[in-house]
């Protein structure tokens, strides 16, 4: 018997890595998905643990087209255009609850399951075999349907791999340990993702200190419609000569925190100055809180 869900795996951000003990796969942009076959019924769960499975009538005939039951597949569900995968059009689907519109919008905007692991098999967890052993076994499982298909990996060359994947427009590369097991809900080094840095122009808000009186980090916002939205801190990208002559500009320019600032998580002992000084910052992604994770200066200008 199946469990009634499971919290799926998660990853880890990292820089792009090369490793003979890793394999690489495009890091779908849509909804992550496991798919439970069991007593010729299947079953969709979100990420959220939600039952999804009225809004895919895609996936309804899997049980008639898997050879086996008591199974369960990880992967993405997705909307693709050109090949690609297309948030936008994902979401369209995402918010319907019609009966009606749902079957409209599996014939116009059908979705294409990316599956990438295996969880069940015959009833049974396999979560502790390697992950080379469920792929291999989720080669032999998966369907001839032109709603499922294989999440293509390749092996050793990540780096380049990640370089070819973004300029062809994906949203990065997630990277996996071939010997690693399914770990439901933790996010550990086993799985890794590589996403290209973003790059916003900001405005320094604010500053902090050393004990030394030198310049320890930059207090950054973005400029938007409205209003200032608080990115975080920024230390990585000052150097010393940098450091210096921002610190005299910075200090002239103190004032009380924008009224106009929005966000969460400001500093204690925060050295608040006038929007004035913009800069360029380079990130990883931007966090749940709204800020910057990794960020980096790359320009100040003066």
């Amino acid at each position: 018997m199946l469990p009634a869900y499971i919290k799926p795996m998660l990853a880890k951000l990292s820089s792009p890595f090369d490793s003979p003990r890793f394999l690489y796969e495009i890091k779908w942009d849509g909804t992550r998905c496991l798919i439970f076959i069991e007593n010729g019924k299947v079953r969709l769960q979100n990420r959220r643990l939600n039952d999804i499975t009225y809004r895919y009538p895609e996936f309804w005939d899997l049980p008639k087209l898997v050879p086996g039951d008591g199974i369960i597949f990880d992967g993405e569900i997705v909307v693709l255009k050109d090949g690609r995968p297309e948030f936008r059009l994902l979401q369209e689907r995402e918010h319907v609850k019609s009966p009606l519109k749902i079957k409209m919008l599996s014939e116009r905007l059908p979705a294409t399951y990316m599956a990438f692991d295996l969880l069940y098999f015959e009833g049974k967890p396999i979560l502790d075999k390697p992950l080379r052993e469920r792929k291999a076994l989720l080669k032999e499982l998966l369907p001839e349907s032109p709603f499922v298909a294989e999440s293509q990996y390749i092996l050793e060359k990540g780096v380049a791999f990640f370089e070819q994947v973004v300029a062809q427009g994906f949203e990065g590369v997630m990277a996996k340990d071939l010997e690693s097991p399914y770990l439901p809900g933790k996010r550990v080094d086993f799985w890794l993702k590589f996403k290209p840095r973003g790059k916003r122009t900001c405005v320094i808000v604010g500053y902090l200190l050393r004990p030394d009186g030198t310049l320890k980090s930059l207090l950054i916002a973005e400029p938007t419609e409205k209003g200032l939205v608080y990115r975080g801190k920024v230390a990585s990208g000052l150097n010393t000569h940098l450091s210096a002559e921002l610190l005299i500009r910075l200090k002239g320019l103190e004032d009380k925190k924008p009224e106009n600032l929005k966000g969460r998580g400001f500093p204690k002992g925060a050295r608040w100055v006038k929007p004035e000084i913009y800069c360029e910052v380079s990130f990883q992604e931007i966090t749940n809180h709204g800020q910057f994770r990794a960020p980096v200066l790359e320009k100040v200008f003066l």
